[in-house]
Formats: C-alpha cells, sequence, structure tokens
C-alpha cells in the first residue's frame, strides 16, 4: 500500500476539536429569533427547537444566553433519556478560560445549592409515597361528602352553612397543595398518571385549568420572582389559547361547577348557590394555587 493509503488498518480520522464560545458571545444570543444556552459547559442552539420543547417553550427560552444547567437538572428525572435528543442541537462548549457560570450568576449560591440538592437525593427526599399521596385525596372527598351531608342532615340554616363552608374552603385549600405536587409530576414516575390526577384535582376539584396552572407555574420555578419571566409576578391571562389541551380543561372545569351547583341546588336554589360557592372562594382566598412573592428584577 503506497504512502497516501489508510494506514492502521481502517482507523477512523481524529474528530476535529469541538468550536468554543465565550460567554459574551453566548449571551447575544438571547432572542426569540435566536437562542442558545449553556448545559454542563455545552452550547446548545435551540433557536428551532424550542418550539417543540415538551416543556414549553417559554420555559426554556427564559435561558437564552445563560447557564441552565441547575434548571435542566431540576426539570428532567432521566438526563440519560434527555440527552439522546440534545446532540444534533450541540453547537461547541464554553472555552477553557470561562467560568461554568454566566456573570448574572453567583458561583457561591449555585455551589451551595447543588450541595443542597446531593444532600436531599442522599436522604431520598425525591422518592414519593405513594400512599401517603391516596390518603391526602382520600381526606379532601370525605370532607367534600362530610360538607354535604351536613348540609342534608342539619337543613341549610346559618350555623350548618358556615360549618359547610369552613369545611370546604379547606377541603380547597388542600386541594390547592395536592394539586401543586400532582402538577410538579413528583409523584408518579410515568408522567401520564401523574398529568392524570392533576387535571382530576384541580379540574374537577377546584374548577381551574391543568395547562393554565403549568404554563404559569413551570415558569415560575425556571424563573421564581424574575419580573417579566415568572408570571407570579405578572398579570396573566387566564386560559392558555390552543386547539384541544384547553378544552380538555374547560370540560374538567365544567365538571366541578356542574358538580357544585347539582349538589346545593336543591338546598339554596341556583342563586344562593352561587353566593354560597363565592362565600366558601372568600374564605379560601390563601389556596396556594401558587406560592410567588416579591419580585426581582433581571438586568
Amino acid at each position: 500500500m503506497g504512502k497516501g493509503g489508510n494506514q492502521g488498518g481502517g482507523a477512523t480520522e481524529r474528530e476535529a476539536p469541538m468550536p468554543t464560545f465565550s460567554w459574551e458571545e453566548i449571551q447575544k444570543h438571547n432572542l426569540r429569533t435566536d437562542k442558545w444556552l449553556v448545559i454542563d459547559r455545552k452550547v446548545y442552539n435551540i433557536t428551532k427547537w424550542s418550539s417543540r420543547h415538551p416543556g414549553g417553550q417559554r420555559v426554556i427560552g427564559h435561558y437564552a444566553g445563560e447557564d441552565a444547567t441547575d434548571a435542566f437538572r431540576a426539570f428532567h428525572r432521566d438526563l440519560d433519556f434527555v440527552h439522546k435528543f440534545m446532540k444534533p442541537l450541540l453547537i461547541g462548549e464554553l472555552a477553557p478560560e470561562e467560568p461554568g457560570q454566566d456573570h448574572g450568576k453567583n458561583s457561591q449560591i449555585t455551589e451551595d445549592f447543588r450541595a443542597l440538592r446531593k444532600t436531599a437525593e442522599d436522604m431520598n427526599l425525591f422518592k414519593s409515597n405513594h400512599l401517603f399521596f391516596l390518603l391526602l385525596l382520600a381526606h379532601i372527598i370525605a370532607m367534600e361528602s362530610i360538607a354535604w351531608f351536613t348540609i342534608f342532615y342539619f337543613g341549610n340554616g346559618w350555623i350548618p352553612t358556615v360549618i359547610t363552608a369552613f369545611v370546604l374552603a379547606t377541603s380547597q385549600a388542600q386541594a390547592g397543595w395536592l394539586q401543586h405536587d400532582y402538577g410538579h409530576l413528583s409523584v408518579y414516575k410515568k408522567s401520564t398518571w401523574n398529568h392524570f390526577v392533576h387535571k382530576f384535582i384541580i379540574g374537577h376539584l377546584k374548577g381551574a385549568s391543568a395547562n393554565w396552572w403549568n404554563h404559569r407555574h413551570f415558569q415560575h420555578h425556571a424563573k421564581p420572582n424574575i419580573f417579566h419571566k415568572d408570571p407570579d409576578v405578572n398579570m396573566l391571562h387566564v386560559f392558555v389559547l390552543g386547539e384541544w389541551q384547553p378544552v380538555e380543561d374547560l370540560a374538567w372545569a365544567i365538571s366541578y361547577y356542574a358538580r357544585f351547583l347539582l349538589t346545593y341546588s336543591p338546598f339554596y336554589g341556583i342563586l344562593g348557590a352561587v353566593l354560597f360557592l363565592n362565600f366558601i372562594r372568600y374564605l379560601s382566598c390563601g389556596d396556594p394555587m401558587s406560592h410567588g412573592t416579591g419580585h426581582k428584577t433581571e438586568a
């Protein structure tokens, strides 16, 4: 074989080194039409793919031009599975002299947070007790039943009405916390089951939209209390526009109001049942449908 032959019996050519980027260059790509982000010092171009992101393009888009390592680890259970979809998006890595965090973050706080997460993982705090959550749901349904029985047995006088209102307000508050855990997909390993129970609780037991809550709350945890990025410190539309999912949410919400009116209209009439519902809403105004307070303005 001549000098120009493939020496080494078919050895492959050495891969070209990956392009490297500085934070100054990466942070320029933070537009709607041009989005880069960094995960574990790898640089990804998510401009076109962000619209197909399962968690929504707004959540991932909030990290355009930034380091998203900790958010990536927090929002995804099976990191190896997710990495398979990221390979086509990889365009380079941080230059060796660049810090792991973008200039907008405090490296000491990041290190402390990662140490805290490691401690929580070692203590198995992310492993849910299915029986515990089942009992929580059961006691909410039990309170709903007790509330109806109180009016059915004792009548619609002031004392039974006030007692029933407080029982229902308590069940609403408990349902608010329970839907929160299912909405975070933190109870079951399969997202399908989490989504179904979440829709049942927030839709049928509370009369709200699961997609509306997810749209708001995922952004809240991605960018907590960051003005213009956390919807909990912004005013937002009541329903998320779309084709099928919001229609499904609307059906769940209607089932709540239909159930309430069918249950209490025989005792109070339709107008009385509506006023009774508003009184319950007033009592449960501290309902934890979200928990963002205050705001921070991002530079």
